[in-house]
């Protein structure tokens, strides 16, 4: 059976999710829209997937590849625009209707998580942050591995380091290879993404951190996204790029080989200004390897 997956163009609500990458490759409870929904049609039945884009789809391309990773045979079609269901249907389905799955599984634009039509992602930021946290509990899924729930309504991934004194409040979700400083309190109602370093005494709740996001000692973050430098709430979409690279900053591009040796000589390289704070990190993330 075939099923045809269209991924959503610009969506100028939510310009900041789509400033690093096409919104269906965007970091979510660390892997991205597209991800999820391959999963989702196999278990609906589907053996042939096209995906429809129309903007990067050279990324999307990388991602998909001829479909083997998920048990399917895939294709990636370039379009000038994003396709409507309707004219993805008349344009693709045509005569064969009986060669694909029924509707609306046959024909999906990828703007909300599996399982939730009735919470769009990309309309608002407010709405963006009420999907994921209606999906947080979803997120760990039967394909994922390494991530565990520390107790009820608390997940944390693989080679994650969380100091003894921090304290973790459902619900929350902390991704791969995350260091948490002590006596920050992550939750409740937040996502940090993978590869986030959080200094100590710092303070999460009802937000969001994007991957490869530092956020420095005492730092507070509410009602937020904080990805890189930048800082936007969600509940009034108030915008700040914060200009202290020891507050708030990128990391660097994410690489699944990044070590906690490699964070602290990106920080050197920004910040000679203020030597505590590498002193400070360096007392947290003592440089090994994780195991």
């Amino acid at each position: 059976m075939k099923a045809l997956l269209v991924c959503p163009a610009e969506r100028p609500a939510v310009p900041l999710l789509q400033r690093s990458s096409p919104l269906v490759l965007l970091p979510l409870f660390g892997r991205c829209l597209l991800e999820y929904w391959l999963e989702q049609i196999v278990t609906l039945g589907a053996s042939h997937v096209l995906v429809s884009a129309a903007h990067e789809a050279r990324e999307v391309r990388a991602l998909v590849g001829n479909g083997a990773r998920w048990g399917l045979k895939a294709e990636v079609i370039v379009e000038s625009c994003e396709l409507t269901q309707t004219n993805a249907r008349r344009e693709y389905c045509g005569q064969s209707e009986s060669a694909w799955l029924a509707a609306p599984n046959d024909v999906t634009v990828l703007d909300h998580f599996p399982g939730l039509p009735q919470h769009p992602l990309f309309q608002s930021y407010a709405g963006w942050f009420a999907a994921l946290l209606e999906f947080l509990p979803h997120a760990v899924g039967p394909t994922r591995i390494g991530v565990r729930e520390l107790k009820p309504g608390v997940w944390v991934g693989m080679f994650t380091r969380i100091s003894p004194t921090a304290q973790l409040r459902p619900p929350c979700w902390i991704g791969e290879r995350v260091r948490v400083g002590p006596h920050s309190i992550i939750g409740p109602m937040a996502i940090v993404e993978d590869r986030v370093v959080v200094e100590s005494d710092c303070e999460i709740s009802t937000s969001a951190v994007g991957a490869q996001t530092f956020v420095g000692k005492c730092t507070e973050v509410r009602d937020s996204l904080a990805w890189g430098d930048s800082l936007l709430n969600w509940r009034t979409e108030s915008f700040v790029t914060v200009p202290d690279p020891f507050l708030l900053s990128a990391l660097g591009r994410p690489s699944l080989s990044l070590t906690p040796a490699d964070w602290l000589a990106q920080l050197a390289r920004r910040g000679s200004r203020s030597p505590r704070a590498s002193r400070a990190l360096e007392q947290q993330l003592p440089l090994r390897r994780d195991r």
